[in-house]
């Protein structure tokens, strides 16, 4: 071959060694763009449902990136000290890389998430799935991306459900003078105003203090709290009332999560939905019939260990009251001043979504 052929080819050599060398070295440049471990925080010890829920999200990642992501959960809130309400902001900030947290404590960061929080308004869990899976729940969604934060799944801490050591109580007057620990968000302590009780926000650690002392009477907390605080070692009478929900959202970074290659993305993702639809199933068990047990038996596996909660309460000595429509009703005349002094706040767009995936 002549030299003039040789130079003509040169080029074409050196490309060609090029072109092998980068993808030689591809794969490891991308897995080291990873980081060691990535940090989850949540509210709740791993013995409460939701905490089984963020196990249950760890694993799933790590199974489907094929163990390019660990994530790590930090439970009980030690990310942030005790200060959940900061969760959504330090997610946004990229301090933590991400959450499974209440929409409780995402509202005052992203006030459509209160809409779960309307008094009487979604009641039931075919309610709660068509407003999470409709236009309200993609409000919400869309909301988050605004302040940085990228929605992924729904799961559930469960519809709240009202203790308390003195009397049943089935009717707004029952409330009267009851002084009952509730959670930060101003809407529940005004919630409760109405109701005639006297509101008081106290973390749990302090709450359990005063049920012994008898200086507080009673609190609000789903199923899926009450069992493992065990309630009835403080509290005689218990009042299923769904007067609302608490949804858990887990969600990233947003622009970290843009960062992502799709197949992580979408591996990420996958984990969300399967990990909150098994967490979802805890928190429902024997309170919507044989459904989510079957769920978490034959998807998962899993033999819940109290799955009848409410025999379980009684069990232990509680009275168990549920009301009927009419006892209800009243309940949802008590609280109607909330709506016009709180829709305005939520958005009346996102409130008119969620009557509209209800069909109301």
């Amino acid at each position: 071959m002549s030299t003039r052929k040789v130079m003509r080819f040169k080029p074409i050599l050196v490309w060609l060694v090029v072109v092998l060398a980068v993808a030689l070295i591809a794969s490891p440049v991308r897995a080291a763009e990873f980081k060691k471990e990535y940090k989850l925080t949540l509210n709740v010890p791993s013995s409460f449902y939701w905490g089984m829920g963020a196990t249950k999200f760890a694993e799933l990642v790590k199974e489907k990136t094929h163990g390019k992501i660990n994530l790590k959960p930090y439970y009980s809130s030690t990310l942030l000290k005790g200060a959940q309400l900061k969760a959504a902001q330090m997610v946004a900030k990229g301090v933590i890389d991400c959450a499974m947290e209440s929409t409780i404590n995402i509202g005052p960061v992203i006030p459509e998430a209160n809409v779960f929080h309307l008094p009487f308004f979604i009641n039931t869990f075919e309610n709660l799935d068509r407003v999470e899976n409709g236009q309200a729940g993609r409000a919400v969604f869309a909301a988050m991306e605004k302040k940085g934060l990228k929605g992924l799944a729904w799961a559930e801490n469960g519809f709240r459900q009202l203790t308390n050591s003195k009397r049943p109580v089935t009717k707004p007057e029952d409330l009267k003078g009851l002084r009952v620990r509730v959670v930060g968000n101003p809407l529940f302590v005004e919630t409760f105003r109405l109701l005639g009780a006297d509101p008081v926000n106290m973390n749990w650690g302090d709450a359990v203090t005063a049920f012994q002392q008898g200086v507080v009477d009673g609190q609000e907390n789903p199923v899926g709290v009450l069992i493992p605080v065990q309630i009835f070692n403080y509290h005689k009478y218990a009042t299923f009332w769904n007067y609302l929900v608490d949804p858990l959202i887990f969600y990233w970074n947003k622009k970290q999560w843009d960062s992502f290659p799709k197949d992580i993305r979408k591996a990420i993702m996958d984990a969300a939905r399967e990990a909150g639809r098994f967490e979802i199933a805890l928190c429902r068990a024997g309170l919507d019939g044989e459904k989510s047990i079957g769920v978490l038996k034959n998807e998962f596996k899993f033999t819940m260990e109290h799955p009848q909660p409410v025999q379980f309460l009684e069990s232990k000595g509680m009275t168990v009251s549920f009301l009927t429509e009419a006892q209800v009703q009243a309940f949802i005349q008590a609280t109607q001043p909330i709506y016009k002094d709180w829709v305005p706040k939520i958005g009346q767009d996102v409130c008119d979504k969620a009557r509209k995936d209800m069909g109301r």
